[in-house]
């Protein structure tokens, strides 16, 4: 859809290893320098922004914030489809406004906002904040948690990884298969 036009498409990864891409400053550079490519519409609005803050350094989130909401509002465009995946790898400090907080404010503010042309996807393990704050908003939640195939995929995974390694394939089978064991059980955070 969005090669032929008909949709333009975001998509952010929360890396805790990357420091532009833990908090809503990456997030919001990315999905504007995203979108802008795909529409000469988001464009302009992008290079009028630009020229208003020259001086990039100085630029807040709220004014990225209102940019990318600028975007958004563009009427008669395709839809949009913003994901934004691993959320819970933005970090949840225990300040009042932690990364993970501006972030879940931002898609609760675009959620509210009810833009027709907006599609937004959330993907983060089970956290209870994450949780909270979605869960009121959410059109349709879908749990690969407790899906059994899941559980299957990790265990097969541990497995092949425990039994290919050349340092644990000296191990003793019965060792290889309690660190299997103990492996599997701990998946949940339990």
């Amino acid at each position: 859809m969005r090669k032929q036009g008909l949709a333009s498409l975001a998509f952010f990864y929360h890396d805790f290893r990357e420091i532009q891409k833990t908090d809503l400053r990456g997030l919001l550079s990315s999905v504007l320098f995203q979108l802008c490519s795909q529409s000469d519409s988001y464009c302009d609005i992008l290079s009028d922004f630009y020229l208003t803050h020259r001086d990039v350094a100085q630029i807040v989130n709220d004014e990225l914030v209102r940019c990318l909401k600028d975007v958004l509002e563009v009427p008669e465009q395709a839809p949009v489809f913003l994901i934004i995946d691993a959320l819970d790898e933005c970090p949840n400090v225990s300040a009042l406004s932690s990364p993970r907080k501006e972030v879940l404010t931002l898609v609760t503010e675009l959620i509210v906002t009810k833009l027709p042309n907006l599609r937004i996807c959330v993907i983060s393990r089970l956290e209870t904040e994450i949780k909270a704050a979605l869960e009121p908003l959410t059109f349709r939640s879908i749990s690969l948690h407790e899906a059994s195939g899941q559980m299957q995929d990790i265990e097969n995974y541990i497995r092949s990884v425990v039994n290919t390694s050349g340092e644990m394939r000296k191990w003793q089978r019965k060792h290889r298969e309690l660190v299997i064991d103990v492996l599997v059980r701990k998946v949940d955070g339990s």
